[in-house]
């Protein structure tokens, strides 16, 4: 309904080159500038200009820019009445978010969906956070859960709707009969002088636990990087580090390593949030899938 150009638009601002763009729309770099040179043309002014290797969008781009963000809001909460006005739900909705999203939280409420919407088809995408918010600009998906990280946008992004819904504590998980595994209290400073495990550098995962423990007051040691909990736990297991896990995540190695609740301040943890487009949020098959998702973490971690 509204122009997809402007969200083309959207895309290079956010991601700054024209090749980022067109790889998070999945179009060449050629039909992104190509798309961008008619929007221009049609506007009668310049939206980008080049600058030195790169772009810069020009005044005129970020007047379009802000109507674009109300155009679209308008579009959603449009969208929203319509969808409450009693009709049966029909069509596709699409459900992204990061691996325990994935396989905990997010399969309970698209069978929900499923078995309360016949006409519904329901779709979901395991995908990190930044991906996410790509997802739901590009309009290939209409919810995201997502851990928030330093790079995620800001709450006042008036392109997003993010609803946080908890935190998520972070555990530590060491080798069956470990020192710390005596105490009666451990907190995350506790564990400074052990060999790390931490996800790849540039995920979120080893974003979070980086930031969490120069919280507590060090930096920790990275003897070895694991994106996967099964892969990370069984490093563990065998002696090689410590790491930290969020508790709605499910381990291998179970008899094999033991997992401490940390205390103290900071007490890490990790905000999960529900993502929608700015006004799509009270679209009533997105409101059912949050208090699906809301109930379910809340069975996962009672008293959360």
């Amino acid at each position: 309904m509204i122009d997809h150009r402007l969200r083309i638009l959207q895309m290079v601002a956010g991601h700054g080159t024209v090749t980022a763009a067109a790889q998070a729309l999945h179009y060449t770099p050629s039909a992104v500038s190509y798309q961008l040179r008619q929007l221009a043309a049609e506007v009668g002014t310049d939206l980008v200009v080049h600058q030195g290797r790169g772009i810069r969008l020009t005044n005129a781009a970020h007047v379009l820019l802000r109507h674009a963000e109300h155009l679209h809001e308008q579009w959603e909460l449009a969208r929203a009445e319509l969808a409450s006005l009693g009709t049966e739900p029909a069509g596709r909705v699409t459900l992204c978010g990061f691996s325990t999203a994935a396989s905990r939280l997010l399969p309970p409420a698209a069978a929900r969906l499923r078995d309360s919407y016949p006409h519904l088809t329901v779709r979901f995408i395991e995908a990190e956070p930044a991906r996410c918010f790509d997802l739901l600009l590009s309009e290939e998906a209409d919810l995201a859960l997502l851990v928030v990280t330093p790079d995620s946008p800001a709450l006042t992004d008036e392109r997003f709707d993010q609803q946080p819904l908890l935190d998520d504590p972070l555990d530590l998980i060491v080798p069956q009969g470990h020192e710390l595994t005596r105490r009666g209290r451990v907190t995350l400073a506790d564990a400074a002088g052990e060999p790390w495990i931490l996800g790849n550098p540039g995920t979120s995962y080893h974003q979070l636990v980086l930031a969490a423990c120069m919280s507590a007051g060090f930096t920790p040691h990275i003897a070895h990087h694991a994106d996967e909990w099964g892969t990370g736990t069984a490093l563990v297991a065998h002696g090689f580090g410590v790491i930290l896990v969020p508790r709605l995540a499910q381990l291998g190695e179970e008899a094999l390593v033991a997992r401490l609740p940390l205390h103290g301040e900071p007490a890490p943890a990790r905000r999960i949030v529900a993502v929608t487009r700015m006004g799509a949020r009270e679209i009533p098959v997105l409101t059912h899938a949050v208090e699906t998702i809301t109930a379910t973490a809340a069975r996962l971690l009672p008293g959360r």
